[in-house]
């Protein structure tokens, strides 16, 4: 353990600084393969240099020392060793790819322990490779190292990985189910908790190939991951990193099995995005991938549906969205469908395509509504007038109730006013009423009060005068 500074004994932010340094300088390796300390490398001779009888130990001594780990987000350290297995690795897949017999049991080993990727790929597609013995050493645990592998940030290292699993998928039949059922796992992790994987693209590009080779009928299983994984997958946020090879093993799906596309169609429908344009651009083209491939039967299940939000999506402010939609009419194997299913399709389109026709923003997209607004017209002209006019008398009836509506609000405005002036003048006559109410009760108050000191003015006159008159009346009484 390196000693401690004084310094940083009393700066513990020094020591966690220097910590955290060392952490994001270990995590910079590989997620599967940690370097360690290692003796230096010391090279051996050419295989073309050595005799026959030695070329198998060589070669084998080599595989072993191509099985060491260097840290090469280190550019200073171990240059000479990492020179020499540079070197190495190069002449192992130039040995391997040119000659025959050298793929012998005792390397198979070493191989799978090494796996470095151009080289396990040119094992694999040796001649000489033996299924039979290397099922022991690539298994299931080997499998899911190399799908945790498809996680790496490098696209070169995930590509190569496409390649080398497809080629064990197409060698190890014992391990395709397993092989599947990892992808599946993966998937569902994606869909449902971590939202990230940066192999989703490579695995479906695989899965591609891996659907186009699926027997008739389809098992259960199979259905189960069109409809619980791959339809969900709809909803990544990463959409359009991977949507293209995803689309493509819906397609494949719809084009081993026809009685899908309703359920598929109707699974798009409900994860159509609400706020986001970029993905409504990229569900209408897979929609019109699958139009391509639909048969009229199974049109004739999902049209109204379908249409109801290829309306919708004509109708939308974003003009790319509107764009999108109204491309439809310009592919002649949907343009047939909908001609075959006219009566169906026109009264859906019919309202959203007229009104966009008078008041959508953008120029181009009237354009393109007027061509697809006169395609239908030639489909069918008699259901087109009669939808124009019933449309125009619809119209004026809105135009009626909004004008009778507006009438309506304007009287009650006009009675709200009336009633607010008879009320201002009730309770000004009532404000004149109270004041003269007031008034009144002043001068009768004040009247009072007049009278009142008048009586005390005169009881109150003189005093001994009022005494001398009482006595007088008594006196009077006594003489009676």
């Amino acid at each position: 353990m390196s000693a401690i500074s004084a310094t940083e004994k009393v700066d513990g932010f020094t020591r966690k600084s220097m910590r955290k340094a060392q952490k994001q300088k270990k995590s910079q390796g590989s997620s599967q393969f940690r370097t360690q300390t290692l003796t230096e490398l010391s090279p051996l001779p050419q295989l073309k240099d050595a005799p026959s009888t030695e070329q198998q130990e060589l070669f084998t001594q080599k595989l072993q020392q191509c099985c060491m780990l260097f840290d090469f987000m280190d550019s200073v350290t171990d240059l000479k060793s990492k020179e020499i297995k540079r070197a190495t690795l190069n002449e192992l897949v130039d040995y391997v790819s040119t000659n025959r017999g050298v793929l012998v049991e005792t390397a198979y080993p070493e191989i799978s322990n090494m796996l470095v990727y151009e080289f396990l790929l040119r094992f694999l597609e040796n001649p000489d490779f033996q299924p039979s013995i290397a099922k022991r050493y690539i298994d299931q645990k080997f499998v899911l190292q190399l799908l945790e592998l498809f996680d790496s940030e490098d696209p070169r290292e995930r590509d190569f990985l496409k390649t080398v699993l497809h080629r064990i998928y197409g060698k190890f039949l014992g391990l395709r189910a397993f092989i599947r059922k990892q992808i599946n796992n993966i998937f569902l992790r994606f869909i449902y908790e971590t939202d990230h994987f940066n192999g989703v693209a490579e695995l479906l590009e695989i899965l591609g190939s891996i659907i186009n080779g699926f027997a008739l009928p389809l098992k259960a299983e199979h259905k189960q991951f069109l409809m619980k994984v791959l339809i969900p997958m709809h909803t990544g946020k990463g959409l359009a990193l991977f949507h293209a090879q995803l689309a493509y093993c819906v397609v494949q799906f719809l084009e081993k099995d026809p009685t899908l596309t309703e359920p598929v169609i109707r699974g798009l429908l409900k994860f159509w995005p609400k706020t986001c344009s970029q993905k409504e651009v990229m569900y209408l083209g897979e929609i019109e991938e699958i139009l391509d491939v639909i048969e009229p039967t199974q049109f004739k299940k999902i049209q109204e549906p379908l249409f109801k939000q290829i309306s919708r999506c004509v109708a939308n402010p974003h003009f790319q969205v509107a764009e999108r939609a109204l491309y439809f009419w310009n592919n002649e194997y949907i343009l047939s469908l909908i001609e075959e299913n006219i009566d169906k399709i026109l009264p859906i389109m019919f309202g959203s395509l007229y009104r966009i026709s008078k008041e959508h923003w953008n120029p181009t997209i009237v354009a393109l509504v007027y061509n697809v607004l006169k395609t239908l017209m030639e489909m069918n002209s008699t259901l087109f007038d009669e939808l124009t006019a019933s449309y125009k008398s619809d119209r004026q009836r809105e135009k009626k109730k909004e004008q009778e509506r507006e009438e309506l609000w304007k009287k009650l405005d006009e009675l709200k006013l009336s009633d607010a002036a008879a009320l201002v003048q009730n309770n000004s006559h009532g404000l004149q009423n109270a004041a003269q109410n007031i008034n009144n009760n002043n001068n009768n108050n004040h009247h009072d009060n007049q009278e009142k000191s008048t009586a005390i003015s005169v009881d109150h006159e003189d005093p001994v005068v009022a005494m001398d008159t009482t006595e007088g009346v008594e006196v009077v009484t006594s003489a009676k």
